[in-house]
């Protein structure tokens, strides 16, 4: 694991330096290491729906990500089984989100994850949605 402030495990690293569809919309993961995870993504013109929001599909694939990093921290290859997402409020053009994971509980080779979506404001961290995400660890993927 790095000790710089980007603490990644090799096994998160590995999988995410591969990820190019979340390295395409700039997402940043920061830190993933004992079934925890953070990322941060700014919201772009490109993200904006019709509604002038935050295309919702963004948000999801945002904690998804982080979901995976700290799934993929402890080491054998984990892939989703399920996920679902509770928005709780809009994000909009320009707003830097922040994604925090936390493994809830493993047993067996299953796992189940928590995921905050929140932006920052002056009055504190503002929740935009809530992930619940679960894991099937499956070894090592031949490529």
């Amino acid at each position: 694991m790095s000790t710089s402030a980007n603490r990644l495990t090799d096994s998160a690293r590995s999988m995410l330096e591969s990820d190019a569809a979340s390295a395409a919309l700039g997402i940043d993961v920061t830190t993933a290491h004992d079934g925890i995870a953070t990322a941060h993504m700014r919201v772009t013109e490109q993200m904006v729906n019709g509604h002038d929001i935050a295309h919702g599909g963004y948000v999801f694939l945002l904690a998804d990500t982080t979901f995976a990093a700290a799934c993929n921290s402890h080491g054998p290859v984990t892939v989703a089984a399920g996920a679902e997402i509770s928005f709780v409020k809009s994000a909009h053009l320009g707003d830097e989100l922040t994604a925090t994971a936390q493994e809830r509980t493993s047993y067996g080779r299953n796992g189940i994850y928590d995921v905050t979506v929140h932006r920052d404001t002056p009055a504190g961290p503002e929740v935009i949605a809530e992930f619940r995400g679960r894991s099937r660890t499956v070894g090592q993927i031949k490529r």
